[in-house]
């Protein structure tokens, strides 16, 4: 089995694995409210430590960086970062909407996204080779098969994406018809898979987008980040619990200009 099909392999089979036990908490399990006021439950810190020690059994010199306990970027070339129940509210209140997140970085920047949404029974996956000099597989995929962005124009029937820190952005003309989903991962994976021309997210965290960095960007989207300062690669030795990434995918290049000023000061 070479590398890049014992990756897919792994995440596949991980995800669904650790899925179907979730499947059975849904709605049920306590929420405790952290320090930055979004929800945990036993269910997250359990799916957490269920992933992180998958990968350090099957790849032992892969480094780990999770929402609920590794927050350290490491020192290795290759790190996963962990999303175990992305869109916990969701989870919590029994709505069928949240997802299970792997990303799989080299020297600091993803190359390889996987995210798996239980209720949903939809997994996307995808590659990204970006400037890693890596020989690696192309594209992205939703349960094997090949997404692209949409090619279309804004319409009133057609989809933009916000999240609950934007809704600021309704203020103004919006070409398209609004979704607010409430899970980071699925509201931009969306735009990969052309159902949705646009989403943004206005504090996502960097175990909230580095599987979708891959994804998005295999698919053909375009990664546009609110900020300043580089997202990736990420630094060794650095704490990455706290910092938000404001972010907007477009499916198009072009649209990039018709969206931005409408996000513009998102996550400021």
């Amino acid at each position: 089995m070479d590398f890049w099909t014992q990756v897919l392999d792994f995440a596949e089979t991980t995800t669904h694995r650790v899925g179907d036990r979730l499947l059975q908490d849904v709605g049920f399990a306590q929420a405790d409210e952290k320090a930055d006021g979004s929800l945990v439950t036993q269910s997250d810190r359990w799916a957490d430590e269920e992933l992180r020690t998958a990968i350090h059994q099957t790849f032992p010199d892969h480094g780990v960086l999770s929402e609920e306990a590794e927050h350290i970027f490491p020192t290795t070339d290759w790190c996963w970062i962990i999303d175990p129940v992305d869109g916990t509210t969701n989870f919590a209140r029994g709505l069928p909407l949240w997802g299970i997140s792997l990303g799989l970085l080299y020297k600091g920047t993803p190359v390889f996204g996987y995210v798996h949404l239980p209720p949903l029974r939809q997994s996307f996956y995808g590659y990204w080779q970006g400037n890693s000099g890596l020989e690696m597989p192309t594209g992205a995929f939703v349960n094997r098969h090949p997404i692209r962005t949409s090619s279309e124009q804004p319409s009133p029937n057609h989809f933009f994406n916000v999240c609950a820190r934007s809704t600021s952005i309704l203020q103004n003309p919006i070409p398209c018809k609004i979704r607010m989903l409430g899970v980071a991962t699925y509201n931009l994976l969306t735009v990969a898979a052309g159902w949705s021309l646009g989403g943004v997210e206005a504090t996502p965290k960097i175990w909230d987008i580095a599987a979708v960095w891959a994804i998005t960007q295999a698919a053909g989207a375009t990664w546009t980040a609110l900020e300043p300062h580089p997202i990736f690669p990420l630094q060794p030795g650095k704490d990455y619990s706290d910092r938000a990434y404001p972010t907007l995918v477009t499916s198009q290049a072009e649209l990039v200009s018709v969206f931005l000023p409408l996000v513009k000061g998102i996550g400021d």
